[in-house]
Formats: C-alpha cells, structure tokens, sequence
C-alpha cells in the first residue's frame, strides 16, 4: 500500500465535513487510514452490511469481529477504502454520527474533492 499523504487526508476529511455541512448531517466523527475495518478486510463496510443482510451465518462472523476490534469493525456503510487514478490503495475513511448513508456519501465527498477514487463495497 503506498499510503496517503497528510494533504491529501486533509484534504478528504474537509471536503468530507463540507458535504456534512451541506446535506444537514449530525456532528460526525472522521478517521483518516484508521478505518481499519475496512483496511483490514480489503473492502468497503458497505460490503459488510450486505454480507450481514444476506448471508445469516455472517452476522456471528461480524458479531465476533465486532467484538475482538473492541468496536472499530461495524458492518454498516461508512468506511470507504480510498484509491489513487491508477487504482492503488491508499487508505481508508471511516465516517460515523448520522445515518450510516448519509456518513458514507460524506466519504465519498471528500474522497472525491482530493481528486481520489472511494469504494465503497
């Protein structure tokens, strides 16, 4: 993983509070490179919810990794993993404090105003 750099994380994490600002969100709490449920497992949380949803056999699994990450792992949209133009993985944000949609359009806002690509999951 090549990393983020300070502006560029700066960059995200204002654009993100932007959106928040905009759309009327909740006070929220963001995390630049430590969303590491979704560094960890190589996909958006977006993707965890899914599983959730529609695989019950995974709600131990998350239930279990909830737990042993003492909270940081929640399968709900908002950790998006961040991308350079050429694809490489950069980092992840993590965003919480509305509406687990709303927190990820936030990401993906500021992701998107440092000119980087979010996935979601």
């Amino acid at each position: 993983m090549a990393g983020i750099t300070l502006a560029q994380a700066s960059t995200v994490v204002l654009a993100a509070i932007a959106k928040a600002r905009e759309t009327k969100c909740a006070p929220l709490a963001i995390a630049v490179l430590d969303a590491w449920g979704a560094l960890g497992m190589g996909m958006g949380t977006r993707a965890f919810a899914k599983r959730v949803a529609e695989q019950p056999g995974q709600q131990a699994f998350f239930g279990a990794l909830y737990a042993a990450s003492e909270g940081r792992v929640f399968p709900a949209p908002g950790g998006v993993l961040i991308r350079d133009g050429a694809g490489t993985l950069l980092g992840a944000i993590g965003i919480s404090g509305d509406v687990s949609d709303k927190d990820e359009a936030c990401a993906l806002a500021g992701i998107t105003g440092a000119g980087l690509t979010g996935e979601t999951g």
